[in-house]
């Protein structure tokens, strides 16, 4: 039983730690109202909505196509967003392979199989970028 809510609790912590490393800007409570958008949430929401679009024309002059570009930009938020994701997950196959498969052998090989498989996805998630880049690069001359 002590095991059972270790194990849930750990759980929750890295699935919080992982919202808190997604999200950038702190949010509190006060700002939460019951209004429809106001003129001030609207600006915010204008001004995000610009500079994520002043990023995706970057990526564009950058790599001289709009195709480049936009798969340039995707794979650079691939880039940002696997690193939590894979990390829970991780964490998860961690859980299954050394606390749930001292009880039952099919768990070892359900984490480790699981483990060997985020690892690789994330190594592959870090690296495609690059890969991206190099081969556009000298691609085009």
């Amino acid at each position: 039983m002590m095991k059972k809510t270790l194990i849930v609790l750990i759980i929750l912590a890295i699935a919080f730690m992982g919202i808190f490393i997604i999200l950038k800007n702190t949010v509190y409570a006060e700002e939460y109202s019951s209004e429809v958008i106001d003129n001030r949430t609207e600006s915010k929401l204008i001004k995000i909505k610009d500079e994520q679009a002043k990023s995706l024309e970057e990526y564009k002059e950058r790599y001289g196509s709009d195709a480049y570009g936009f798969t340039a930009y995707i794979l650079h938020g691939v880039q940002v967003y696997s690193i939590p994701i894979c990390f829970i997950a991780i964490a998860i196959s961690a859980i299954y392979r050394f606390v749930m498969g001292t009880r039952h052998m099919g768990n070892v090989e359900k984490g480790l199989g699981l483990m060997v498989t985020f690892v690789t996805l994330a190594i592959i998630c870090q690296v495609l970028p690059l890969v991206f880049a190099i081969v556009v690069k000298f691609g085009k001359e």
